[in-house]
């Protein structure tokens, strides 16, 4: 495939050199330097865009591609008060936009197992629920995009969790998250039910930042003929 690649930091890299192992191209390269060059000209002959660039400018990227046409693909977190804007305009646009909040395989089935347990859970309301997630010193959001997700997918199963917080609370409800930045940490993320005699934890530890690049080069793939909006369940099938 063809792809623009929206974003050229570490993570950008790292698709670009992926990308280039299983064969595709990137024609075009966007970075704060180029931003005019994702226009009419630029963008023909290409087949996807991959976003993965920083909060504040996702949202007007997207809406870009989906403006110019181009099926996209986004893995930058901290916009989602935007996203339900970003979904209706993809409809309207008839386009095709792909977003997920961490696109390794290991992460979405992690997400699965994070459902389930939290609707077991449900039944014994002595264990508190809690989590922990660890990224390097540059990742600008936090909690994670991702730690969010395990979250809400906690909150939506478990009745007698109804919100979270990075403040400690002694509210049975509300699940303590705590966001931890240090060195170059590629992302831990872990689920804690702690009761007064045991406790239970569901884990990810991502070893390359190649288990989240192998999930967008697939997703790219799978979205370059679709139209609508689609995530990681979709693509996995979970």
């Amino acid at each position: 495939m063809k792809i623009a690649l929206i974003g050229y930091g570490k993570m950008g890299k790292t698709i670009e050199d992926l990308g280039l192992e299983q064969g595709h191209e990137f024609p075009l390269i966007i970075d704060v330097y180029n931003a005019g060059d994702l226009n009419p000209d630029k963008v023909k002959g290409i087949d996807v865009a991959i976003e993965f660039s920083a909060p504040v400018a996702a949202p007007g990227n997207v809406l870009r591609c989906l403006e110019l046409g181009l099926p996209v693909v986004s893995g930058t977190t901290g916009w989602n008060s935007r996203f339900e804007e970003v979904n209706l305009f993809c409809k309207s646009q008839n386009g095709a936009f792909f977003y997920a909040s961490n696109f390794s395989i290991g992460v979405n089935i992690l997400f699965a197992m994070n459902r389930q347990l939290a609707k077991i859970m449900n039944k014994f309301p002595q264990y508190q629920a809690s989590m922990e997630e660890v990224h390097h010193i540059h990742k600008l959001d936090a909690p994670s995009g991702t730690a969010i997700t395990l979250l809400e997918g906690i909150i939506e199963q478990h009745g007698g969790s109804k919100k979270w917080s990075m403040e400690e609370s002694e509210d049975p409800s509300e699940i303590h998250i705590s966001a931890l930045r240090e060195g170059e940490v590629n992302g831990k993320h872990t689920v804690r039910y702690e009761s007064p005699l045991d406790s239970i934890s569901l884990s990810h530890d991502a070893k390359s930042r190649k288990a989240f690049v192998e999930g967008i080069l697939l997703a790219a793939t799978f979205i370059s003929d679709k139209k609508g909006v689609f995530g990681m369940n979709d693509l996995l099938n979970l």
